[in-house]
Formats: structure tokens, C-alpha cells, sequence
């Protein structure tokens, strides 16, 4: 079995770049992407190298930003720009492989295995998309060469910007081992601290830990990561026409001003559903899970599930059942009033898949029927044609562009389970 080929390619400072190719009179200025202060998202998305250099980081308020840098300029993000040159990358990722897997709008990860006869070995073609990016679209990429999906994703944060990273066999030991073990694709934060609790704070150190221990503590993930961490990793880079289905979809918003009661949490629990419900109905998938998460004014978070008897792809189901939980876990009140909400699904399935013949099956046909005209009035002329009387509310509504930049996923072991 030849030994495969796999590129991860990630576009340096995605948003700020982009920023650039339209106001190249910035390219010498302290530049970062922010949300707009008045709607409390004035946080920092994206920095572009010099902001970078200044110290700011993202997450940064703005304020926070301006300080480290006097001179800033400060963007608003343009989802329509980044998706289409995004497009534009993967056109040419597509000129050297079929197997080209996005992972975000700025990340693809590409199988090259069986196009080095043409093209030449793995770094080689990097270097050659490395170079065509700058010189044809005007971004610089930062690529890692590698024999799995993971080390190729380690070799491209390696060296930034405009840089190729090879990890292969003979040297990833070297490479890689002593990185700390939250370098490793999907080991979040709490894992970090459950395994350096254990004494293990490198990917060498997990590398060489009993497979079994880490089964025991962490069940099938842990020999994944046991797995991972020693390069044994046979996932593979999906087609590029490949739709691959979404395990969870959620949708989130700041609000402009606090909420403080139940009426105008259900006003942006409302617009949230319709969104997430819109996503369900777009990729032909039905919830059995429904989960809400909160921060307050104090940006304490909170997040709850519950799981149901029968799927659904439907808004007002989905808010009820999303209200329902808001209602069963928090407290309404001008002490502790809520910033920000989230509605997410999870456990998906296809189709109609697990519905039961009811009483109530002619008032669903009718409530479907309804759901597809709406889709298609809002495919049509645009995402907010039609609202419910409900949504109504200028301070708690949320930012319908999601529906472009696709679903954000949740994490579903967040919380308690309702059952």
C-alpha cells in the first residue's frame, strides 16, 4: 500500500487578507476585521501581520485592540467576499486533486496521493499552489505535507505566513512529539486539562501512553487520539463535490441591549429557529436533539439539551422545545439579564426518518407544506421576506447572513441531558 499524500492548505489571516486585495491603500496600516461596537460584537475576527506584530489578538475588544495599536483601522467582515475567494482557492486546489475537503472557509485539506506523477512530490506541489495563490488570487497560504489529515493540519500552523512544513515518517517524532498536546486537531480545552492531570502534557507523552488508559478514560476517543498521535490515522479527504452532512446545526446572537424577560427571549429564540430550521430543511435533515446555550451580561455560559421522541425540522417546534429548556434552567430577571443566546440541534437524521403516524399527521402536512413555500420565497427574494409576528423586534433579532457562511457546530456534551 503506497504511502499517501495529503496537503493541508490555510489561507494566512483570511478575513484581513481578503480586506486587503479591496484596499491595498491599507496594506501598510494596523488593520483588524471587527464586529460593530454598537451591536456588542466589537470583537476582533481577524488581524493582518503588522496588528498581529503589535500584540492584538483575535478575541480582542476593540478598545483593547486600539490600545495596542493607535493607528488602527478596523473593518466590518464581507461574508460575500470571503466566500467568493474562497471558490476561487478551491477552483485551484481542483486543478491537482478531485479529493479536496474544505474546513472552514479558509482551510482545505487535499489528497495528492495519485496526482505526484504528474505534478511531483508532495512538497513540490505545495510550493507550486503556494506560489500560484499569491501570484493569481493575491493571498499567501501556508501549507503542511503529510501522511494523515491531522500532522498535514499540524504542518500548516507550524510556519506562518506564505511557508510549506513537511511531517512525514522519519520525522514527526521529532517534529511534533514535543508539542503540547492541545496543538492536536480536536483536543479541546477541557481534554488539555483532564490529560494533564494525568501527567500527560505533550503529544509524545500521549503517544506513549497505555492505549488502554486513555480508553478508560476517554472510551473510543481516546484511542483515537492514542491513534493520532502516532500518526496512524487512515481518515480520509472527502471528494470536492461531495456534500457531506452536518452532525449538528445551531445559530447565535448578541443582542444590541440585555434581555431581561421571557417575552423578548422568545422574540430571538423565534429568529434563531427559523434560521437553524431553514439549515435542517436545506440538507433534508430532521432533529432529535434540540440545545440551548446562554452567556450573561457577567459572560457566564451555560448550556442544557434534551433529547426527543420524534424528529423535528420545523421553527416553532424547535423554539418551543428551546424555550422550554431556557425556562426550566434560568431565571428571569434585571440582576442576571442574558447578552447572548444560542439554539442548536444534534442527533440529526435524514428525511423523515423515525415519525410515528399521529392524530395530528394532517396538521403536519399542512405546517410542511407551509415551511416549503416559505423556503422558497426566501431562496427567492432573500432570507427576511417573511418573519413572524413573534421576530418583530429590532434589539433581538439575529444576523440571517449565517444561512450563507453555513452551520456552526455545538458542543453537544456540553450540559445535562433532559430526557
Amino acid at each position: 500500500m503506497k504511502e499517501r499524500v495529503i496537503l493541508h492548505v490555510d489561507i494566512n489571516n483570511f478575513y484581513a487578507s481578503a480586506a486587503l486585495l479591496y484596499n491595498p491603500d491599507l496594506k501598510d496600516k494596523y488593520l483588524v476585521i471587527c464586529g460593530n461596537p454598537e451591536k456588542r460584537h466589537g470583537v476582533v475576527l481577524a488581524k493582518n501581520e503588522k496588528a498581529k506584530k503589535a500584540g492584538i489578538k483575535t478575541g480582542d475588544t476593540l478598545i483593547e485592540a486600539k490600545r495596542k495599536a493607535k493607528n488602527l483601522y478596523a473593518l466590518p467582515p464581507d461574508f460575500q467576499k470571503y466566500s467568493y475567494l474562497s471558490k476561487k482557492a478551491i477552483a485551484l486546489y481542483k486543478q491537482y486533486t478531485s479529493k479536496v475537503e474544505s474546513f472552514g472557509l479558509d482551510e482545505c485539506w487535499l489528497d495528492v496521493t495519485d496526482s505526484v506523477k504528474l505534478f511531483g512530490c508532495g512538497d513540490k506541489i505545495a510550493d507550486e499552489i503556494r506560489n500560484r495563490m499569491k501570484s493569481e488570487i493575491g493571498l499567501t497560504v501556508s501549507v503542511g505535507v503529510s501522511f494523515t489529515k491531522v500532522f498535514a493540519k499540524l504542518g500548516s500552523d507550524m510556519k506562518k505566513p506564505d511557508a510549506v512544513t513537511v511531517i512525514d515518517k522519519s520525522n514527526f517524532k521529532d517534529k511534533i512529539w514535543g508539542l503540547p498536546i492541545g496543538e492536536l486537531l480536536y483536543v479541546g480545552k477541557s481534554s488539555v486539562k483532564k490529560l494533564e492531570s494525568m501527567g500527560l502534557f505533550t503529544i509524545g507523552d500521549v503517544a506513549a501512553a497505555p492505549r488502554e488508559l486513555l480508553g478508560i478514560t476517554f472510551g473510543k476517543n481516546g484511542f483515537r487520539l492514542h491513534e493520532m498521535a502516532n500518526g496512524i490515522d487512515d481518515e480520509e479527504v472527502s471528494e470536492a463535490n461531495k456534500t457531506s452532512l452536518p452532525e449538528s446545526i445551531s445559530n447565535g446572537s448578541t443582542t444590541e441591549k440585555d434581555i431581561t424577560n421571557k417575552n423578548e427571549a422568545e422574540s430571538l429564540m423565534y429568529s434563531l429557529s427559523e434560521v437553524v430550521a431553514f439549515r435542517l430543511r436545506k440538507y433534508g435533515l430532521s432533529a432529535l436533539g434540540i440545545s440551548v446555550g446562554i452567556r450573561d451580561n457577567k459572560l457566564c455560559y451555560l448550556s442544557r439539551q434534551m433529547k426527543l421522541i420524534n424528529p423535528t425540522d420545523d421553527a416553532k417546534e424547535i423554539a418551543d422545545y428551546a424555550m422550554s429548556l431556557l425556562e426550566k434552567h434560568y431565571a428571569f430577571g434585571v440582576d442576571n439579564p442574558l447578552r447572548m443566546i444560542t439554539v442548536g440541534t444534534y442527533n440529526l437524521v435524514e428525511g423523515e426518518y423515525g415519525f410515528q403516524t399521529t392524530l395530528f399527521d394532517e396538521y403536519n402536512e399542512k405546517n410542511d407544506s407551509l415551511n416549503d413555500k416559505l423556503d422558497g420565497l426566501r431562496v427567492k427574494y432573500g432570507y427576511g421576506v417573511l418573519k413572524r409576528a413573534i421576530e418583530i423586534n429590532p434589539d433581538f433579532t439575529c444576523d440571517t447572513h449565517e444561512i450563507e457562511d453555513g452551520y456552526v457546530p455545538f458542543d453537544r456534551h456540553n450540559g445535562d441531558d433532559d430526557k
